[in-house]
């Protein structure tokens, strides 16, 4: 059955609704499946192809079929079945010279639209679907290209499924593939029967398409009402100038309604809905939101956290070029304070190396604002679709951004600074420095997608990200001294990432050092002011700046980082869990 409707958006709205992708509070009326209420996991035993491309740009067309068998099929079905299927699929969509090449990104320069565009199909016909929805699959193609998946569409109609989509002004080769038709006009529909009756019908009330006119243009044209052909049938009962200006349109689509209201085609559908209502005896409401799995969430998370490497791999720009500016970093900040001395300079520097280091982990977390965003149509999809579940697609990434994005960058950072700078000479305070460091960039990371999840713009996300660690700098505890706080202002720097991390930094780094003393002179000591510059001790430093110097201390912070991170991170789930995936 196809649709023909004078809005795509109204094409875009039905399908939402019928497939329940929308919340239908404020809808009436029953949508049946052989007569009975739509079964929960309708989602998962039927297929649609949704208007925009959702697959992985950076995957194969198989790529994209493996993933979909993987986590649509039951794991009864072994892994050989599936493959076999896969193979069977591209060669009757006609992709088998495109199979291992990749779908194509902004940056990578992949296949055709119309295979594109099978691929999509493809990723629903893995399931076998009884039923597949489509909405508008000629959009964005070239009348050849479109042509062609309307005839494979026509050739999987043949083979026992129902094909149901909409379309906005087919040519004549494709309005002659169709076997039923709807036609729709400002929420009315004016037509519903046999396709090839269509242009006889409309004949029979007052309206000629004339020859060599496509059907499908001349249907619009009526249902407009600002046409040429209903002007030339309906002269004397239409105002030529209002048609030009589209003001009888309401009176046209009144009229078209009520006359397919009289005729045998509305009685014969009236006639069959009723019958199906009386055979669905048991009144139930239709279960909305109602998404089932065919696979465990081990299984789901493994294939998911699959494809997101692959993803990464397929993209390499982002990685490489962080990884590349944390060597760059390391050596600029080794150079800067390279060979830092215990007197007032050297602790300058030292405060000011560790002040660069934390502040840099925390802006280098922006890179994750595009984490969320860049995939939200696919993740919504997907979801709704039943591949995987929120749980499975967050902690896949997770351990796709973490794990390699946040840590090798925090261990490339640490080891070429730290000994370029003349830091603290002991293995423990290196790696304390280092798990630091890793630390502030997973809480700093873990914010910015708690910020960025849900979102459907980057420049949002990342306004909102800057301006939160701009504020939070503020409270490191560098450009103010913390114990000078007005106690109505000072809780605030417990909210500062930054702050626990220079806080731990400097801790870690000057306890038990001295400054301005002299080692040749024994008697020197923190009480003796006979030289110029008084001699102190790392820990008094930390003294002033209200700053514990213990074990605790230190910990603490590493603590406060720990529980940061969670937080931000349930929130993030939180966000992804319950946005709103059906509007």
């Amino acid at each position: 059955m196809q649709s023909l409707d004078q809005q795509a958006v109204v094409n875009h709205l039905f399908w939402t609704y019928l497939l329940q992708e929308k919340n239908p509070k404020g809808l009436s009326g029953d949508v049946l499946i052989d007569g009975a209420p739509q079964p929960p996991n309708f989602k998962c035993i039927s297929g649609y192809v949704v208007q925009d491309d959702v697959v992985m740009g950076t995957l194969t067309v198989k790529e994209n079929f493996q993933f979909s068998a993987a986590l649509r099929l039951p794991k009864s079905i072994r892994q050989k079945q599936k493959n076999e299927k896969v193979e069977q699929l591209i060669r009757e969509l006609g992709l088998s010279k495109v199979a291992n090449s990749k779908i194509g990104t902004a940056f990578v320069r992949g296949v055709s639209g119309g295979e594109r565009k099978r691929t999509n199909i493809g990723m629903e016909l893995i399931t076998d679907p009884s039923v597949l929805f489509l909405d508008e699959p000629t959009t964005g193609l070239d009348a050849s290209t479109a042509g062609a998946v309307l005839l494979l569409l026509k050739r999987l109609s043949r083979k026992g499924r129902t094909i149901i989509f909409s379309i906005h002004q087919p040519r004549f080769s494709i309005f002659r593939l169709f076997d039923s038709l709807t036609l729709l006009a400002s929420g009315r529909m004016v037509y519903h029967g046999p396709a090839q009756d269509a242009v006889e019908y409309f004949a029979s009330i007052g309206y000629t398409c004339e020859a060599f006119n496509n059907p499908a243009d001349f249907f619009l044209d009526v249902v407009n009402g600002d046409s040429t052909a209903v002007a030339s049938n309906k002269e004397e009962d239409i105002d030529i100038d209002m048609l030009e200006h589209g003001e009888d349109d309401r009176s046209i689509v009144e009229r078209l309604a009520e006359e397919y209201s009289k005729s045998s085609y509305y009685r014969d559908t009236k006639t069959e809905l009723e019958k199906l209502s009386e055979k669905s005896s048991e009144k139930s409401a239709a279960v909305f939101r109602s998404v089932t799995y065919a696979t465990s969430f081990c299984h789901q998370l493994k294939w998911v956290s699959k494809r997101t490497f692959k993803n990464l791999l397929g993209t390499p720009q982002a990685s490489v070029a962080q990884l590349g500016i944390s060597v760059f970093l390391g050596l600029i900040v080794g150079a800067l304070f390279f060979g830092v001395k215990n007197d007032d300079s050297g602790i300058q520097n030292r405060v000011g190396a560790l002040f660069f280091m934390s502040t840099n982990q925390c802006f280098s977390s922006a890179s994750a604002i595009e984490l969320f965003i860049t995939e939200n149509k696919i993740f919504i999809h997907e979801y709704i679709s039943g591949y995987y579940s929120v749980s499975a697609y967050f902690f896949s990434k997770l351990m796709a951004d973490l794990l390699p994005m946040r840590t090798l960058p925090s261990i490339i950072l640490s080891s070429i600074a730290y000994f370029m700078i003349g830091f603290k000479p002991t293995v423990e305070a290196f790696f304390t420095l280092m798990l630091t460091l890793i630390l502030t960039s997973y809480t700093a990371t873990s914010m910015t997608l708690a910020i960025s999840a849900g979102q459907n713009v980057v420049a949002v996300a990342s306004l909102l990200t800057t301006i939160s660690f701009v504020f939070m700098l503020i409270f490191s505890g560098l450009l103010v001294n913390l114990p000078s706080i007005m106690d109505w202002l000072s809780w605030l720097q417990y909210l500062s990432i930054p702050q626990y991390a220079l806080t731990a930094l400097q801790v870690n780094e000057l306890t038990g050092l001295k400054f301005n003393c002299d080692p040749s002179d024994t008697t020197s000591s923190p009480n003796n002011s006979s030289s110029s510059a008084r001699c102190f001790t790392g820990e008094e430093y930390l003294a002033r700046q209200g700053i514990e110097a213990s074990s605790w201390g230190l910990w603490q912070n590493h603590l406060a980082l720990a529980i940061m991170t969670i937080i931000f991170l349930l929130i993030t789930y939180l966000k992804l869990r319950f946005m709103n995936k059906f509007t």
